[in-house]
């Protein structure tokens, strides 16, 4: 069976806002105030909570991996008490995945988001029973760009690796299709925007509109 694995933060949501006001609880209790913007700083989100709590603590002059590690996982029920007060579908995504599955398609997340979480983001935003499977962070002993967890999301909706490809946002994306050897489609309209044409994708997604039309193209 073919299948198209999507990846979840930036690719199908724009999970940004609500990333970055998690991130924020745990500098508001440090009395730093909020140290990131839910704009300028929306691409660091999609690099995960380490990444955000990072980034915030160098703009206060030093990182300590001890203190990012004891604010970890403060964020993480930071976000899951308001995990979609500004997230949103990206345009067309629901309708994408309802035109694959209707072809014959199998539909499927990896995704580095810890799976809990996923799970609650994707029932709130109303599209869990869209997608056969759901692998995320913590599924297995390792994440993305391991090949484990996409090997495990094509398996667990009964199809082929040789007839899979992977829809994401990010360099991680590209590696994760890189070790699997399948092909990625990366979103433009993401944080990055066009810019992620530098990672040479099979190919770029404009919109969702061309999805159904792309997948059934490379997977013959």
């Amino acid at each position: 069976m073919r299948s198209v694995i999507f990846d979840l933060d930036g690719t199908l949501a724009d999970t940004s806002a609500d990333l970055i006001a998690a991130a924020n609880v745990c500098f508001r209790a440090l009395g730093a105030g909020d140290l990131l913007h839910p704009v300028s700083d929306a691409l660091t989100a999609f690099h995960g909570g380490r990444a955000m709590l990072r980034l915030g603590f160098s703009r206060l002059g030093e990182v300590r991996e001890a203190e990012v590690d004891r604010q970890y996982p403060r964020l993480l029920a930071a976000y899951g008490d308001a995990i979609a007060v500004h997230t949103r579908l990206y345009p067309g995504a629901v309708a994408a995945v309802q035109a694959l599955r209707a072809a014959g398609f199998a539909t499927a997340i990896c995704t580095n988001k810890p799976e809990g979480l996923a799970e609650t983001l994707t029932r709130r935003l109303g599209i869990r029973d869209l997608f056969g499977a759901l692998i995320g962070a913590d599924t297995l002993p390792t994440r993305k760009p391991d090949a484990a967890p996409y090997l495990a999301a094509v398996q667990r909706v009964g199809g082929t690796v040789a007839r899979s490809l992977l829809v994401g946002d990010t360099a991680t994306d590209i590696e994760t299709g890189r070790a699997a050897g399948v092909p990625v489609l990366l979103v433009s309209f993401g944080p990055e925007g066009a810019g992620v044409a530098r990672l040479a994708p099979a190919a770029l997604l404009d919109h969702f509109d061309q999805l159904p039309v792309l997948a059934a193209r490379l997977l013959i």
